[in-house]
């Protein structure tokens, strides 16, 4: 950052946000950064928001302002937060303001900086790619395909497998792809921080990730920018060393939440449900710079935390407005342990189109979901009845749509230590070849349990033979 001549000093401290006087004609503009020169071992950084009166300036503190008395010294620096990029952050854990937060070496004195804000890639720059991005996944690469270099979320309540499925994508990323990852964690629990960490470092993939944590025990200031130091970590990788890569942000509503109470803070009045009357501006400045740029993209997955499972709140709905893959998570299907918990109904995505992914997939997805979609049309009837009073096309439905259901579960390699089954990839061609199988009635004599958090068709004929022969035993 380069230092200009302004000084100025703190007039007043209200949690999160400093007030800071400066003489007449020298306040520093609206994102730039003042540093504190307070007597704590580090200083402390603040970024402008707002200029109160011709005199003071209103900024959010990125760290903790215990301490911060009136009368310290601020020296405005000019310029916009910057944070190191390239190479050199590689395998490495930073926090919102670029401080290495892992306790390794410090980072080569030549590393590059760059500032957190951007401009998102010009229009013309920014090809929409229709490139499939396999995960492996197999609901998701069949129902919901993630395109390289497009925006997905993966939207669900507390306790739905959010966080599990979005290291999964990592372990694809790095599999698959070979590719560099960056990791925001927004508002996270610090044990997950920790937990990643240590996977990451003992699964050999963290030589190509990069972490950026803004916790839930950090002021809102760090919970709002980390988002923005991650992003700016990836267009560094985007545009100077043209390598595509993969960013993950969990859990992006705690973006939403921590502008909501930065907003409350500098005193604007609330707008729906209480949400900062700059809702739709701050997500749209996050989301339009994730783009592909000079052949190289960024690919976003994004867990979006669900407040009281309500699809309907003006967080999710100005966050969905932005994605062309949407993953619903889905409490019922958790409740009967199908896992990924994903709703094959309600998850859409833009490349599910005969013209992007074929003629062949677009049609066994199609009916897919016209199975699925008819026996949950049933289930009051069963509930009622019995399956017995169905009429025998309706039975043969619901009987291929249990199987789906249960071909569509899979096993994860990041859950393999608690369930002891080990995790297992599958290609989007054995996905294709699976459902149709069941779709044209050749699992019909199958135990529905033999398709069951099984990888492939040929997997489960397996799992089916062998209980056959136990039970013929």
């Amino acid at each position: 950052m380069k230092a200009e001549a302004a000084w100025g000093s703190v007039v007043s401290v209200h949690g999160a946000v400093v007030e800071v006087g400066f003489p007449a004609g020298a306040l520093p503009a609206i994102n730039t950064v003042l540093v504190a020169e307070w007597d704590q071992p580090e200083p402390l950084v603040l970024e402008v928001q707002g200029h109160a009166d011709e005199h003071t300036v209103r900024a959010i503190a990125l760290q903790a302002t215990a301490g911060l008395a009136r009368g310290v010294r601020v020296r405005a620096t000019g310029a916009a937060l910057e944070v190191p990029v390239g190479e050199a952050v590689l395998g490495r854990l930073l926090d919102v303001t670029g401080q290495l937060r892992d306790r390794g070496p410090d980072l080569p004195s030549g590393t590059p900086h760059r500032p957190i804000h951007n401009a998102p890639p010009a229009l013309k720059a920014g090809q929409a790619s229709d490139k499939i991005f396999e995960t492996g996944i197999k609901v998701i690469d069949l129902l919901a395909p993630l395109a390289q270099g497009g925006k997905a979320a993966m939207f669900g309540g507390a306790g739905v497998g959010k966080t599990v499925l979005v290291m999964e994508l990592i372990h694809a990323m790095v599999e698959k792809y070979q590719g560099i990852s960056v990791f925001a964690g927004v508002g996270e629990r610090s044990r997950e921080g920790h937990e990643l960490l240590t996977d990451m470092t003992g699964s050999g993939v963290l030589a190509r990730t990069v972490l950026v944590y803004g916790q839930m025990n950090e002021p809102p200031g760090a919970r709002w920018r980390v988002p923005l130091t991650a992003l700016a970590i990836a267009e560094h990788f985007r545009d100077d060393a043209h390598r595509n890569v993969l960013l993950l942000m969990d859990n992006i509503f705690r973006f939403v939440q921590a502008g909501a109470e930065i907003s409350s803070l500098l005193g604007r009045l609330p707008s729906r449900v209480g949400y900062q009357p700059t809702l739709m501006t701050e997500v749209a400045a996050l989301q339009e710079r994730i783009a592909s740029a000079a052949g190289s993209a960024i690919t976003a997955i994004q867990a979006v935390y669900v407040p009281a499972d309500d699809f309907t709140d003006p967080a999710v709905a100005a966050i969905s407005s932005h994605m062309d893959s949407i993953v619903m998570l889905s409490r019922d299907l958790a409740a009967q342990a199908f896992y990924p918990a994903i709703d094959p109904l309600t998850s859409t995505s833009v490349l599910l189109d005969p013209l992007v992914v074929g003629e062949a997939h677009y049609r066994i997805a199609e009916r897919v979901r016209q199975t699925l979609a008819r026996f949950k049309e049933l289930q009051d009837i069963i509930a009622l009845l019995g399956v017995e009073e169905l009429g025998s096309a309706d039975r043969l439905v619901v009987a291929r749509a249990r199987r789906l259901q249960r071909f569509l579960s899979q096993p994860f390699t990041v859950t393999e230590a608690f369930t002891g089954i080990p995790g297992c990839s599958v290609a989007l061609a054995d996905t294709l070849a699976g459902c149709k199988a069941i779709l044209e009635g050749e699992t019909d004599q199958w135990a529905e349990s033999s398709l069951y958090m099984v990888g492939t068709l040929e997997d489960a004929r397996r799992k089916e033979m062998a209980a056959g022969g136990a039970n013929a035993a």
